[in-house]
């Protein structure tokens, strides 16, 4: 096994351990509601804080990280981890446990960014889509396999085991890592407003908008896939996992085919998934009539409504690398950050069209962020076509003299 695939094992690692921190909580709610003496609605809010400590902390470390070290960095924010999450499994009230969480939530964006740039550092050009879309596999198989462990664990044990297992998990990949990373990368220094500068580009906020829209669109049905198939399609609490479970495959695949598609052409046949997403999105409530045609379209969704987030993740780096490279850091944090904010609209999404129009129509909400998905990747299109025809004539000019 060569160094490069250690390493690349390695970062997936650090995005396993991550998205299980992130994701247990879910599976173990009511466990911590009652341990903890709260009602489930209560212990619910900590998801809510979770993601906003997480989008508001990321681009603040990010920025104010971009002096120091990136190996170093990465070692001091993973060990603040440990000590959130170890805090977590020894709580015993709600207050504390929340306070562990948003420490956590502090660092973890900080984190999957500077895992992000060292895979874009280290992997060969032709492969790093491929290695960026394992990334978020990695949080793929942590729902699949590292979320109904916990849920088990806990549901055997205590919710507190099932934290304490992160630790040992946390201290493994920090002592993996400090032998694996290369220590000096190539970075160019650069002040808060040099970097900040970036989010002024067009292509970049435009992404960032693609990319909201996108996780809203995903999450105001997803929020509540659990009664989805059980009131809405009549199936099972038993077979609710494993179908959880075939849904948590389906979007390991949906992250590999991101790769692919970030590989091959990026962001240009964006536009053709979105329109398909629409349409099973509107479909969604003649499908909720059968169990087939209502969980074959769920698959059809998982694999495809996050195809964008490999392509839109290269076009950040890519941007920053040749006009903001002072800020590739900070590029390398927004498909979180904005992914983050969309899930919070798309769950609010979500609850209000739950509450006015019932478990079937929450496609519509899904198919009116998709749209706008649609429209901004056509912009984003015509703004990157622009840009290259512009700076054509200058690479040519520049390579006559």
């Amino acid at each position: 096994m060569t160094k490069y695939r250690w390493q690349a094992s390695a970062l997936v690692l650090v995005a396993f351990m991550l998205g299980c921190n992130e994701f247990m909580v879910v599976g173990v709610i009511s466990d911590i509601a009652r341990s903890l003496r709260v009602t489930v609605a209560t212990a619910g809010y900590l998801v809510t804080i979770f993601a906003i400590v997480y989008a508001i902390s990321t681009p603040l470390i990010t920025v104010l990280a971009n002096r120091f070290s990136r190996y170093k960095t990465l070692m001091v924010l993973l060990l603040i981890f440990l000590i959130g999450n170890t805090w977590s499994g020894f709580a015993t009230s709600y207050g504390w446990f929340l306070v562990s969480r948003m420490l956590t939530a502090a660092v973890a964006g900080a984190i999957e960014s500077l895992i992000i740039l060292f895979a874009n550092d280290i992997a060969p050009r032709h492969k790093r889509a491929m290695l960026i879309s394992w990334l978020a596999a990695g949080f793929s198989i942590a729902s699949v396999v590292g979320v109904p462990i916990g849920t088990a664990i806990s549901t055997a044990t205590s919710w507190h085991v099932a934290f304490h297992l992160i630790s040992i998990l946390s201290l493994v990949t920090c002592l993996v890592m400090a032998f694996l990373l290369p220590r000096h990368l190539p970075q160019t220094p650069g002040g808060i407003k040099e970097q900040l500068v970036l989010l002024t580009d067009k292509r970049i906020y435009l992404g960032a908008m693609l990319i909201l829209f996108s996780a809203a669109a995903l999450y105001a049905y997803y929020t509540y896939i659990r009664p989805l198939l059980t009131t809405g399609l009549g199936f099972s609490t038993t077979a609710l996992n494993w179908l959880l479970f075939v849904l948590g495959i389906m979007s390991i695949l949906g992250n590999r085919l991101s790769g692919t598609v970030a590989e091959r052409s990026g962001l240009k046949t964006m536009p053709r998934f979105y329109v398909i997403d629409i349409g099973l999105l509107l479909l969604l409530p003649l499908a909720m009539t059968n169990q087939v045609t209502g969980f074959g379209l769920f698959l059809i969704l998982t694999l495809i409504i996050s195809v964008v987030n490999s392509p839109i993740q290269i076009h950040f780096l890519d941007v920053a690398e040749a006009d903001y490279p002072q800020a590739t850091l900070l590029a390398s944090s927004l498909n979180a950050i904005f992914f983050n904010i969309g899930i919070s609209v798309g769950s609010a999404t979500a609850s209000i069209v739950l509450t006015h129009g019932g478990l079937n129509r929450l496609g519509l909400g899904g198919a009116a962020f998709a749209g706008l998905s649609l429209i901004v990747a056509i912009i984003l299109n015509r703004v990157i076509a622009r840009h290259q025809s512009i700076d054509s004539p200058q690479t040519t000019a520049s390579r006559n003299q």
